[in-house]
């Protein structure tokens, strides 16, 4: 019988995160695999001894990427990989993968590194930004989940406010898409392949996460943001993957992120669909 260790943050209060990981662990029962839930923090990063106790693969749903390397470095593999759950987490570093791969995504700038006691406000860099995106516009920092850390802009004196507020924080400038406001589509990937998708819509914040106080429904993709979902997930290396479309001006889809670690449990009730019984049928085929 196979063994597994679901791994999810142990310092995070919110119920959504252990809930996460036991949809995962009874999927991986479901199909006959020994399963243990981890917090982070049960599992010692003691560089001076291996583990005595190992799984034959782990699921990990936490962006503790430190305990994901040492994971690894271990021999055990691990979903989704380090790497990926490291470029995920930084939506900067996230983007400038996505541009290598020619993604479309709306036009970002990623901000320069400032210190957080200095500042480039006289350096004419600012004004720059705001000619080339206009207002009102997106301010995204670097790390963030559920739509949180994420700021819409309208007005001169809040984009001044705010990257003065960023010093020393990794952000990025991206362009409003008034047409997709309020509005996107989550679809999960697993290997590849689509699993399930829903249209999410907000009625009172520019942002459609549920979280945030959206609402979600199914939804059939279309050929192209069937095609786009795929390939963000696969620029970015994910294997697990929620990708986050935008609707741009006709239409079109953009990507508008990817999650290394997306939730689940709104996409099991919205479309009976329940992604973790995909995730460990993959992994059960990728390890043999």
């Amino acid at each position: 019988m196979h063994s597994c260790w679901v791994i999810y943050n142990g310092s995070l209060i919110s119920d959504k995160f252990k809930d996460q990981a036991e949809l995962v662990k009874e999927a991986a029962e479901r199909a006959g695999v020994h399963a243990e839930l981890k917090k982070n923090y049960e599992v010692m990063m003691d560089l001076a001894s291996s583990l005595e106790k190992r799984p034959d693969f782990i699921v990990f749903l936490d962006k503790d990427i430190l305990l994901a390397q040492f994971l690894k470095n271990a021999g055990i593999p691990i979903f989704n990989d380090p790497a990926v759950i490291e470029t995920c987490d930084n939506k900067a570093k996230q983007y400038l993968e996505l541009a290598k791969h020619d993604i479309p995504m709306p036009e970002t700038i990623i901000a320069p590194k400032v210190y957080p006691k200095f500042t480039i406000q006289d350096s004419g860099y600012y004004e720059r930004v705001l000619e080339r995106l206009g207002l009102p516009m997106i301010i995204k920092e670097g790390h963030g989940s559920f739509g949180m850390k994420v700021y819409l802009i309208e007005t001169e004196e809040q984009f001044y406010a705010k990257t003065d507020e960023l010093r020393g924080v990794d952000f990025v400038f991206q362009k409003f898409i008034a047409s997709s406001r309020g509005r996107d589509i989550r679809v999960n990937i697993v290997g590849g392949e689509i699993v399930a998708a829903m249209y999410r819509h907000s009625e009172t914040d520019f942002r459609a996460n549920i979280t945030n106080g959206g609402v979600a429904e199914q939804i059939k993709l279309t050929e192209e943001q069937k095609a786009l979902a795929i390939r963000a997930a696969n620029a970015v290396g994910a294997e697990f993957a929620g990708v986050d479309l935008l609707f741009g001006e006709n239409e079109e889809p953009l990507v508008c992120e990817v999650n290394a670690a997306a939730h689940i449990r709104n996409l099991y009730t919205v479309t009976g669909v329940n992604v973790a019984d995909a995730m460990i049928a993959y992994i059960l085929r990728k390890i043999g």
